[in-house]
Parts: structure tokens; C-alpha cells; sequence
């Protein structure tokens, strides 16, 4: 009797395949067993499972939790100057968060700048009918960042940053409430963490504390 060999696939680049579990070598995601199925030759991954990350729990979040609390930190350093000088504002401390926020993140895309643009494809309601724009977007998010360096409470920037990351949010937060297939990935190949909780805190925290800086100024 002829045994069945067990193929394993990439749930985010389904053209990879192996006889053994391992990881992507185009995204560093675990394999799964490829299931035969007439619908489907790859396995489907819906909005909130994050199956390519394996079970996710809080050590999963770890990652970011680091990132975010580094960036907090140098805001608050500089802010402590700033009090130091006299020139302290909440304000301030709000744009010094957006502007490492958008640089740190914009350069974990960039480290992967084509396994980023992959996994934007299959939720951003403009990148998946423009595929360019997965790999124009870190870009913006660069942009940003250093834009407020010059101008941190210039109000075509603040708008601007709105509508980018009201836009960017709203194609996860469709995905999740019609649990649509969905393609798991991560910010390139170096952050693991779920990437629809980090696209949701991403776009739709930088949007609030930047309609907060409008308010503010």
C-alpha cells in the first residue's frame, strides 16, 4: 500500500510547499499540512485566526509591547527636556509618540518591503486593487514621521494622516465583521505578533491622536 505524503504550504504564499513542517522561507511563517480539497488548495485563514503565527497568546504580543514602550520612552525623554527648558505641552509628548510610532513601524515594512505589500494586498480595500500602492504605503507612513519632525502640528499633515489611517483601518476592521478569508502575515518577517490587532492599533490610534493634536492646537 502506497502511504499518502503530507504536504505542507505557506497559509500566505500557498506556492510554497515541503514534505516536512517548517517555516516560510519568503515570509519566516510556520507551515501548515496542505488539505485536498476540490475548493481550495490552500488553507483558508480567516480574520482573527493568525494560524501563520501559531496560538497566539500574550507572549505573542511581547514584541510589540517592547516597541511601543521604547518609543513611550523617548517621548517621555524628550518631553523631560522640554519641561526642563520650560517649553513643556501635552501636545508635544503627543507628536514626539507619532513621529517614532511612524518611523519604527514604517521601517519594519521596509525590512521586508515585499512580503509587507503581500499580506496588505489581501485586506486594504486600495492595495488589493492596486497592488503597488502595499509597497508605496511604508513609504507614506516614512513620510509622515519625518514630515512632522519639520511641521508636527501642520493641519494638512494631521488631516492627511487621518484619512490614510482611517482608510488603511477600515479594510481589517470589514474583513473581521464579514470573517472573510483572510491572509495572515506579520510586519514583514521581524515582528510576530498578529497582524490584525496591530493594523487596527496602528491605523486607528495614530488617526485618534492625531484628530487629538487638531483639537489641541
Amino acid at each position: 500500500m502506497t502511504e499518502t505524503q503530507t504536504i505542507y504550504t505557506c497559509p500566505m504564499h500557498p506556492e510554497v510547499t515541503a514534505s516536512a513542517a517548517g517555516k516560510c522561507p519568503k515570509c519566516g511563517m510556520a507551515l501548515f499540512p496542505k488539505k485536498e480539497s476540490k475548493e481550495s488548495s490552500a488553507p483558508k485563514v480567516f480574520a482573527g485566526d493568525d494560524r501563520g503565527l501559531g496560538r497566539t497568546t500574550w507572549r505573542s504580543y511581547i514584541p510589540l509591547i517592547v516597541v511601543i514602550g521604547i518609543i513611550i520612552l523617548a517621548a517621555k525623554a524628550v518631553s523631560v527636556h522640554d519641561l526642563m527648558q520650560g517649553t513643556f505641552a501635552a501636545k508635544n509628548f503627543i507628536s514626539y509618540f507619532m513621529i517614532g510610532f511612524f518611523l519604527t513601524f514604517s521601517a519594519f515594512k521596509l525590512m521586508d518591503l515585499k512580503g509587507f505589500a503581500e499580506g496588505y494586498s489581501t485586506y486594504d480595500l486600495l492595495a488589493m486593487r492596486v497592488r503597488p500602492y502595499g509597497y508605496v504605503y511604508p513609504f507614506i507612513e516614512l513620510f509622515f514621521g519625518l514630515a512632522m519632525i519639520l511641521a508636527p502640528f501642520s493641519r494638512p499633515l494631521l488631516v492627511a494622516e487621518i484619512v490614510v489611517m482611517v482608510f488603511s483601518g477600515l479594510g481589517v476592521a470589514v474583513k473581521i465583521a464579514k470573517r472573510e478569508p483572510f491572509m495572515c502575515a506579520c510586519l514583514g518577517t521581524f515582528l510576530k505578533v498578529p497582524l490584525t490587532t496591530v493594523t487596527l492599533v496602528e491605523d486607528f490610534g495614530m488617526a485618534a491622536l492625531g484628530l487629538t493634536l487638531l483639537l489641541l492646537k
